[in-house]
């Protein structure tokens, strides 16, 4: 399976472990946008092109969408919110669902104001546990 991992960047920490875990599974992985060069936003905010930078982000995710199987969206608990699911990363989201992607998040649905939403995209969430993306190949 091709899986899109897709997050906030303050989670990309983890990812290499992850990664590393999917391909030994079998499955190809995409990294995040900009996940070699996360300062990118930031410096699009110090030159006045971050408009510029978000419009070409959402470009890239949406064909990225296209060319996998699967996203699989890195949510973890931060100081402030539990399972923190950022307002690009729900962009994302919804795009796999309108594509009819699988996904998969890897904690439960962060409470809050979007929580419904997100439900309705009927992810499928692993508590963590990836191993639980090879099984749901074979459903």
């Amino acid at each position: 399976m091709k899986i899109w991992i897709i997050c906030s960047k303050r989670f990309y920490n983890v990812i290499p472990d992850i990664q590393r875990q999917l391909i030994q599974s079998g499955h190809t992985v995409l990294l995040p946008n900009n996940y070699d060069n996360p300062t990118a936003e930031d410096k699009s905010w110090e030159n006045d092109t971050h408009q510029l930078f978000k419009k070409s982000m959402f470009y890239l995710s949406r064909a990225r969408i296209r060319e996998v199987d699967a996203v699989l969206v890195l949510n973890f608990s931060t100081k402030n919110q539990k399972n923190y699911i950022g307002g690009s990363t729900f962009i994302e989201i919804y795009e796999a669902f309108m594509k009819k992607k699988k996904i998969y998040l890897y904690n439960d649905i962060p409470p809050g104001i979007l929580y419904d939403e997100i439900h309705g995209f009927s992810p499928i969430i692993i508590h963590g546990d990836l191993e639980k993306i090879r099984e749901e190949i074979y459903k």
